[in-house]
């Protein structure tokens, strides 16, 4: 698995950001969470311009948001969508390259390094930033950024 391990610390923008949450656990819900972001967006993209496709979560209450950054607050937000700003803050960034499949694996070894490295969390969500496009990219070659909440 190709992650980096010892992060950089960023400021995440404040971000509009539309998504479908579900709550329980990650590995049956992520991916309805998607399937269902995808279905929507082409609603979403005709009133709307997407900037980044990212995923929000909180490990303790099995909270998971897959969705979109837009330019700006929704017009006409289909039904099944909701809405917030996100008021980002500072993050540790680790960066994986690699297919998604490595994606739980991954994050299980930065919540290791968290630990092992005693980076200080706030209670904020955890995001999964994807970076390159995988209808344009090798699955290989995918990069997924995974910021952690820090103090």
């Amino acid at each position: 698995m190709n992650l980096t391990e010892v992060p950089e610390i960023i400021q995440w923008p404040e971000t509009h950001y539309v998504f479908i949450e579900k709550i329980g656990p990650f590995a049956q819900n992520a991916g309805q969470a998607w399937q269902m972001a995808h279905q929507l967006a082409p609603a979403l993209r005709q009133n709307n311009q997407i900037t980044k496709y990212m995923s929000l979560y909180k490990r303790g209450s099995q909270t998971y948001r897959a969705g979109f950054a837009i330019e700006s607050s929704p017009k006409n937000l289909p039904a099944g969508f909701s809405y917030e700003i996100f008021k980002g803050g500072k993050y540790s960034k680790f960066v994986l390259t690699g297919a998604y499949t490595d994606l739980p694996a991954a994050s299980g070894r930065v919540f290791e390094l968290v630990a092992e490295q005693g980076i200080a969390q706030r209670d904020d969500f955890c995001i999964e930033n994807y970076v390159t496009d995988p209808s344009t990219t090798a699955a290989d070659q995918n990069v997924t950024e995974i910021l952690i909440p820090t103090e």
